[in-house]
């Protein structure tokens, strides 16, 4: 009978020369983890290479190949490039624990191991791990339902990606720092998110809306926020204030909740202005592209009134860099899948 609790624990590749090292680790792990067993760097290298453990436990000085080059080769191929390896050896001065570190090891542990140290520090890499997984499915969800929202829309693609880098670089002209910009730079696709809920005979009609239609097209910063909803993610959190006040205006004659000024949170005024700007700059089926100048001087005309005065002369700063990123991504781009801010 296949034991379910084993398949489910997280797999621990062991890599030592003497066997009594093998079995004193097993004594210390085998109820918290898989252990596959290695006793030189070549097995140990196929082993993670046929089904990538969560993490290698491996010693410096074997046979063959040392920990080091082993831990090496182990980073230098796609499937096991981002495995958590610990060095568990007897060597304890600084220069090898400097150099296991650079080889990407996470962790160095010393022998004799502590049963207590060694397996609270692989609950907390594996930790790390499962963080970073749980953020990389995250971005993936924001990803599908901007796609989602794209499949609804007349716009394309590229303007997602365009005003997402716009907004990126208005955040750090703002004086966001950089893990916070990336953040509004995933966030920022998910503005427009409610308009799956609007009609398509609305949403994709050609002239001019009656008042009834605009008035259902105005409530999608509302059906955005209730699709994203109060998720305790951060970066949920970002993509659904966006979604509810990117039409907010400065003057407060915005909508849906007629917010003004600095009441309005910055990540919203911020997309409303690189939304806009795309917008103007962009070939739809109703209109021609604006050239960039008659765009910036209409901007500049609704400075204080529709868009943050402070923003608005930001993008005029940073027009150079906002010109390579409309280039960059144009319409005619390729297959376009990730947002990155160093692309």
């Amino acid at each position: 009978m296949t034991d379910l609790s084993a398949i489910q624990r997280p797999t621990v590749l062991v890599v030592d020369d003497e066997p009594l090292n093998l079995q004193v680790v097993r004594s210390m792990l085998h109820t918290d983890y898989r252990l596959v067993f290695a006793k030189d760097g070549r097995s140990a290298i196929a082993l993670a290479s046929a089904a990538a453990p969560d993490l290698v436990l491996l010693d410096v000085m074997m046979p063959g190949m040392t920990g080091y080059e082993v831990c090496r080769e182990l980073k230098s191929h796609e499937l096991t490039r981002y495995v958590p390896v610990i060095f568990a050896t007897a060597l304890a001065d600084e220069a090898n624990e400097e150099l296991g570190l650079a080889c990407g090891a996470v962790d160095y542990v010393v022998k004799p191991l502590n049963a207590g140290i060694l397996r609270a520090r692989i609950r907390t890499h594996l930790s790390l791990v499962r963080m970073e997984e749980l953020q990389a499915t995250r971005l993936q969800a924001i990803r599908c339902l901007g796609a989602a929202a794209e499949y609804k829309d007349n716009e394309t693609g590229m303007h997602v990606v365009r005003m997402s880098h716009y907004a990126h670089l208005l955040a750090l002209a703002s004086g966001y720092g950089p893990a916070e910009a990336d953040d509004l730079l995933h966030a920022a696709p998910m503005h427009d998110i409610g308009k799956i809920g609007i009609p398509d005979a609305i949403l994709q009609k050609a002239g001019s809306l009656t008042p009834e239609e605009r008035t259902v097209m105005m409530a999608h910063p509302v059906i955005g926020a209730d699709i994203l909803g109060n998720h305790p993610s951060r970066l949920f959190q970002l993509a659904r204030t966006i979604a509810l006040t990117h039409h907010e205006k400065w003057d407060g004659s915005g909508y849906p909740h007629g917010l003004a000024g600095a009441d309005i949170p910055l990540v919203g005024r911020i997309v409303a202005l690189a939304d806009v700007f795309d917008a103007l700059t962009s070939v739809r089926p109703y209109k021609p592209a604006w050239p960039v100048e008659e765009a910036m001087a209409w901007i500049q005309s609704q400075s204080g009134s529709h868009f943050d005065p402070t923003l608005v002369e930001l993008l005029q700063q940073n027009l150079p860099r906002v010109l390579e990123i409309k280039a960059q991504f144009g319409d005619d781009a390729a297959d376009i899948v990730v947002l990155d801010a160093d692309d």
